[in-house]
């Protein structure tokens, strides 16, 4: 699936079963509230944390997609075409960062 099928997919199942979309600001609060839930995973799976006794190891992917999901929601609302906005940040990030990574003495 392509980042335009995927913007495309999400507001098919908000127009059909999702009823409508919350508002930018509610879904930028659950945006946050996913990223969240990603991040105590990873500091429990690949940090010093551990899981607790009454909590199951939970789906990363499926965390990692439920913050997609809410981003391609933000985006659709917006008007943000995410496969050209990629593309732009990627060719920036090229002319900014050409010797950057490489030339950093940390990342050898």
């Amino acid at each position: 699936m392509t980042i335009e099928e995927a913007q495309r997919a999400v507001d098919t199942w908000i127009s059909t079963v999702g009823v409508r979309y919350f508002s930018e600001l509610t879904n930028m609060a659950v945006l946050v509230e996913e990223v969240g839930e990603v991040a105590r995973i990873m500091a429990r799976r690949y940090g010093d944390q551990s899981f607790k006794s009454t909590e199951d190891e939970s789906d990363l992917a499926d965390e990692f997609a439920d913050v997609l999901f809410v981003l391609l929601c933000l985006a659709n609302q917006t008007g943000v075409d995410l496969t050209e906005a990629l593309k732009k940040n990627i060719e920036k990030k090229t002319r900014r960062d050409a010797n950057r990574h490489r030339d950093n003495p940390k990342l050898r």
